[in-house]
């Protein structure tokens, strides 16, 4: 999807690695505003390409005093001036802003972090819709604070201590907030972004997903020739579901699925996945069995990210040798590779911006993103590669996706390899975890609980504890379960199961999986941790 293309005005964000960077970009999307977030110091040109009616500088743990802190590029400021480009500094992007300009920041003599109240000073602009005096309760999370505004510059609101909140240069189109409008925690910040975004900027709104879809049938057709084959990876996820249903309206007989049994799926998984795809979704699918091929490869490895590495590895190399079979089957030799990598993927699996590595840390390597090889024979078509899962799912109902599938909790590429803590080829791991995850996903969906959790599963730990069964004593592996809510898996909470669904679902583990004698539940957060356990 070309971004260029989208039938909006494009909010650009440069990320200067806050935890809630990539929240704004969703939070704009609500607004139909199609956003995208790009690495902070990102090169002038790529900025100046994707042509954004405004730019939002994101906050970040950094201070614009350390030599090392990241910053935008040279000549930014001109640029945007120059073509009308509006900016809004958020927090850390608000000290930037502030101390580019000539201003000056300073650490404060009261640091404010969490809610604090904030007063309106100047009712215009950034603050149009309010009174001098109104009040609102924002998120804060600064150490530093503007001391001196540079020329031209006026302060909007101030907290309740007197530091500066909101500042604005109307004539250069220049904004700052010291708070994060993007969070929950700030319950007027959607207002103040909806009021800055239609009545100061002017953006057109048109961030559609029946958009997304022709656009994106578009660009396949332009890219895959007339004569070119294709083939995808399904998983029997959602992504790659959707991914292929896409290339298949664009391009029809010339796509060719595969489905890979990798020897790491859940119970039953191969048989349900086949149906569906056969009966529901009318896809052209070879399953291969690739078993033993993986656990070979991966026996004796711990490392949850050399894992993925593997599993990336092996994963190209039967879709190489797939592309092989078909060019002596057509005579034309398949061209692309179609890979439901979603937007997500993509941010984790990249060092955004300030620690050397720019400004965040890679979290893990996405099998379809970090763990491909450099060789790879195929080109990539991700056609989902700017879509959060939840618009994945909106796309799926436009071309009629069933309902039920659309649901279904997302399933890690790796697959349970990355829930075995630990070598998936000892200790009969992947079978005990497999009948533990389908009593769990079972219980939920009995319970009717499993359209209320973003995402629920079982995890085999890599200890053994004691416990009595049978009236004997055992020593017995202890495994843990994990259900989140969230909105597209950039951040997400534990679900707060009633005591009695625990207390039955523990017993029924136990008494139904040899091997089993502890069931122990996961009420952490992301962050600080991610969703899955590695």
């Amino acid at each position: 999807m070309d971004p260029k293309a989208v039938k909006t005005d494009l909010v650009l964000i440069l990320d200067f690695g806050s935890q809630y960077t990539h929240l704004i970009t969703r939070r704009i999307r609500s607004l139909n505003v199609f956003s995208l977030c790009i690495s902070g110091t990102s090169p002038l040109e790529t900025i100046t390409k994707l042509k954004p009616r405004v730019v939002i500088l994101s906050g970040g743990p950094h201070s614009v005093h350390t030599p090392e802190s990241p910053g935008f590029p040279d000549g930014f400021i001109e640029w945007a001036e120059s073509n009308g480009v509006f900016v809004l500094g958020i927090c850390y992007g608000f000290q930037l802003l502030v101390h580019r300009l000539g201003g000056e920041v300073k650490v404060g003599l009261k640091q404010e972090y969490g809610k604090m109240e904030i007063h309106v000073e100047n009712a215009c602009g950034l603050f149009g819709w309010k009174n001098v005096g109104s009040k609102q309760f924002v998120w804060m999370s600064h150490g530093d604070e503007a001391a001196k505004l540079p020329n031209g510059f006026e302060v909007v609101a101030r907290s309740d201590q007197g530091s500066v909140a909101a500042i604005q240069n109307p004539s250069k189109k220049f904004y700052g907030l010291q708070y994060h409008p993007e969070v929950t925690h700030t319950p007027e910040g959607m207002e103040t972004l909806r009021y800055f975004f239609f009545e100061i900027c002017k953006v057109t709104a048109g961030w559609k997903m029946e958009n997304v879809l022709d656009e994106e049938i578009r660009v396949i057709k332009d890219t895959v020739g007339p004569q070119e084959h294709v083939i995808c990876a399904l998983s029997g996820g959602v992504d790659s579901t959707v991914a292929a249903t896409i290339i298949h309206k664009a391009i029809g007989d010339r796509l060719h699925c595969v489905f890979v049994d990798n020897g790491l799926l859940r119970y039953k998984e191969r048989e349900r996945v086949m149906e569906t795809f056969e009966k529901d979704l009318h896809l052209p699918v070879t399953c291969i069995d690739a078993s033993d091929q993986f656990l070979k490869a991966l026996k004796g490895v711990t490392d949850p990210e050399m894992k993925r590495k593997i599993i990336g590895k092996e994963f190209i190399c039967i879709f190489d040798s797939f592309a092989q079979d078909l060019e002596l089957k057509l005579g034309i030799k398949p061209s692309y590779l179609v890979q439901g990598t979603l937007y997500p993927d993509v941010i984790e699996s990249c060092p955004p911006p300030g620690s050397g590595r720019n400004h965040s840390h890679t979290i893990k390597s996405h099998h379809n993103v970090g763990g491909l090889p450099k060789d790879m024979k195929l080109k990539l078509i991700e056609p989902l590669k700017l879509l959060f899962k939840d618009e994945v799912r909106q796309l799926g109902r436009i071309m009629d996706v069933p309902e039920g599938f659309l649901k279904r909790h997302p399933f890690p590429g790796p697959g349970l390899a990355v829930r075995v803590l630990g070598d998936v080829t000892e200790d009969n791991a992947l079978d005990i975890l497999r009948q533990v995850d389908e009593i769990f996903i079972r219980s939920i969906k009995d319970a009717g609980l499993y359209d209320s959790i973003w995402q629920a599963f079982a995890v085999f730990l890599p200890i053994k504890s004691v416990g009595v069964q049978g009236d004997k004593r055992t020593h017995s592996h202890v495994v843990a379960i994990r259900a989140v809510t969230s909105q597209d898996g950039m951040t997400a909470d534990w679900y707060n199961f009633e005591y009695k669904f625990l207390a039955d679902l523990s017993t029924k583990i136990c008494n139904s999986v040899p091997g089993v004698n502890r069931v122990v539940q996961d009420i952490t957060s992301k962050p600080p941790s991610t969703i899955e356990w590695e």
